[in-house]
């Protein structure tokens, strides 16, 4: 310990020297850091006011509520629209006519065959015979753009003008 301090008696004006500079390179290097600090914080700031002077955090909030919204619209939309789809399939899309002379002594094709069919070939053909004496209506099932009844040349043509106007295969 007495070696230190005889070390020290002899050069305490180099140990000082070295202690003062020390000190003015840490103030200056103090200095250095807060000049830049603050200028990061201003910009911080100016970012996290954003373009109207709202903070940013507040922003982000607003449109994140905005997209869980505009989401949760997006799936009421969309299951709407599979109802509504849905309902149009089972509807009546395709429609074939063929009017004709059921019997030789009418005239004007006052007999007809009507092909009503949904998106899938489902549905009904109607038969109208008119005769001078009597009229009959007929009806038979459609399945897929094919009966389980035998039809007639009119309403088999009925049905392929209703399929034609659609992508029934």
């Amino acid at each position: 310990m007495e070696q230190f301090m005889s070390i020290f008696r002899a050069n305490d004006e180099v140990i000082t020297l070295a202690a003062i500079l020390i000190s003015v390179i840490t103030l200056l290097l103090w200095f250095i850091n807060t000049w830049r600090t603050g200028r990061l914080l201003k910009k911080y700031d100016k970012l996290m006011r954003g373009a109207e002077g709202k903070n940013l955090e507040e922003r982000l909030i607003t449109h994140l509520q905005t997209v869980q919204r505009a989401l949760a619209k997006t799936e009421e939309v969309e299951s709407a629209y599979k109802a509504v789809r849905n309902i149009a399939e089972k509807s009546i899309q395709h429609v074939g006519v063929v009017r004709f002379n059921a019997f030789d002594d009418t005239g004007s094709d006052l007999s007809f065959a009507v092909a009503l069919l949904d998106y899938q070939g489902d549905g009904v053909v109607i038969s109208s015979l008119f005769g001078r004496t009597e009229s009959r209506i007929y009806a038979k099932p459609v399945s897929r753009g094919k009966s389980s009844y035998l039809l007639s040349d009119e309403e088999a043509e009925a049905i392929r003008k209703a399929i034609g106007t659609s992508r029934i295969e």
